[in-house]
């Protein structure tokens, strides 16, 4: 059978009818690429475009419920028509924005025991088959077509990165390290001093970690006071890597309404999904803010004996400076206890991204130091927590954060989405003007 060409118009088979339920499937046509799913068991196939429209999530990691599919981040919800009929976070009497609507293909059908697609519009029907039909070959999922920061960004050379904890290089030992595409060899020498090679504008140890930056900062430090809070008990995560570009990953650590979603089975309350919008206020080098959320508390101690329920009320303060680091202090207001985490991003390669986590934990004014046990399922926790971040960005597959604000839609609630954008082209500017001057 005489196929279309690519990129023209005409009916593309994407796969068998058979292959297809209500889970998602992605396929190509005509070098674009969508989901094909029935939005009911035995019902109907629809397709939709390959990305949630909101943070570029493929939804071919989403689910069909009540009919709708739903995107595995954020919980948006599209009818068969590719309309947007939920967004969570603005809660039930929240209309979704025109620019949520999904545009699929022209038309889809099934016909001879396959799904065709019709990107555009056509006069005829699917073409009857004069032999054996093979699928339209799958596309790339789509890239942002404005500007993105990503891994190897050249502003991110004039800031201090996080390399490797304090206590993984010891005297007299060296490493390898991977910082904005480039390998750097660091050693110790018994005086407990490190150096770098190639040479580097500077390096320095600094909150339990060994930082280097390739050429003169423009950043602005991270003052983190619980580390010196004697009220406050330290543990660190073990490292992790990321595969993909640091932008995305801080803008989800920065996401309060992915939380009843991505950590549906940690933390997130499913049935409080609405995020009131947030105050941001600027500040040298980044910004900050306070939110409060309800969320399941499952390592506090008296919640296994009744004196406090799961699910409880929290108040976040997040603190951002630029590039990728960042500080959320989390108070829970019925216990007074509060636990800091402290996220350090290294941007190793286009698609590799290293996580350096410190868990600060205080039972509260008043109440003794958390044990050593409480402080270990803290972090037991945060690992559990931080895993399924790690897994939400696998299936991302972006280049880099978005900085043309067209590219997504945006709702309330990522008002801290939107600072972390305007603070990192605010951190591109002031890199070039150090350039300019000297």
């Amino acid at each position: 059978m005489d196929m279309p060409e690519r990129g023209t118009t005409g009916w593309y088979p994407v796969v068998r009818a058979a292959e297809v339920g209500t889970t998602p499937v992605p396929v190509g046509a005509a070098g674009s690429a969508y989901v094909v799913v029935r939005l009911r068991p035995n019902g109907e196939v629809t397709a939709f475009p390959a990305r949630c429209p909101h943070r570029l999530v493929p939804l071919a990691a989403g689910h069909v419920e009540d009919g709708r599919l739903i995107c595995p981040a954020h919980g948006w919800r599209f009818d068969g028509e590719g309309r947007c009929t939920t967004v969570p976070s603005l809660g039930d009497d929240g209309c979704p924005p025109p620019r949520a609507d999904l545009r699929g293909p022209w038309a889809v059908e099934e016909r001879y025991g396959w799904v065709w697609l019709a990107p555009e519009p056509t006069t005829s029907g699917p073409p009857r088959p004069a032999g054996d039909l093979r699928p339209e070959p799958g596309a790339e999922l789509p890239r942002p077509a404005g500007p993105v920061f990503d891994n190897l960004a050249p502003a991110l050379a004039n800031a201090w990165h996080p390399v490797e904890l304090s206590r993984e290089l010891r005297p007299g030992g060296w490493s390898s390290v991977r910082l904005l595409g480039c390998t750097w060899n660091l050693a110790r020498d018994a005086a407990g001093t490190v150096t770098v090679e190639p040479a580097v504008f500077g390096v320095r140890e600094r909150l339990g970690l060994i930082w280097l930056a390739p050429a003169e900062p423009a950043d602005v430090p991270l003052e983190v006071p619980e580390l010196f809070d004697r009220r406050f008990v330290a543990g660190w995560l073990p490292p992790v890597r990321s595969p993909g570009p640091a932008g995305p990953l801080a803008d989800t650590f920065l996401d309060a309404s992915h939380g009843p979603f991505v950590h549906a089975t940690t933390i997130g309350a499913a049935d409080r999904a609405e995020v009131a919008p947030a105050e941001v206020v600027r500040e040298p080098g980044g910004f900050s803010s306070v939110q409060e959320q309800w969320v399941d508390n499952p390592v506090d101690p008296e919640v296994t004996t009744g004196g406090r329920p799961l699910r409880q009320r929290r108040r976040t303060t997040y603190t951002f400076r630029a590039p990728f680091r960042l500080c959320l202090r989390q108070e829970f207001l019925d216990s007074g206890a509060a636990t800091t985490l402290l996220y350090l991003l290294q941007p190793e390669d286009l698609d590799s991204t290293r996580i350096y986590t410190c868990l600060l934990v205080s039972a509260g004014p008043g109440q003794p130091l958390p044990t050593p046990r409480s402080l270990a399922e803290q972090v037991a926790l945060q690992r559990r927590i931080l895993e399924e971040d790690v897994r939400s960005q696998e299936t991302l597959a972006v280049p880099g954060l978005p900085l043309d604000l067209r590219d997504e839609v945006h709702v309330p609630a990522d008002r801290l989405g939107l600072a972390l954008r305007e603070a990192l082209c605010d951190f591109m500017v002031a890199e070039r003007r150090q350039q300019r001057a000297a």
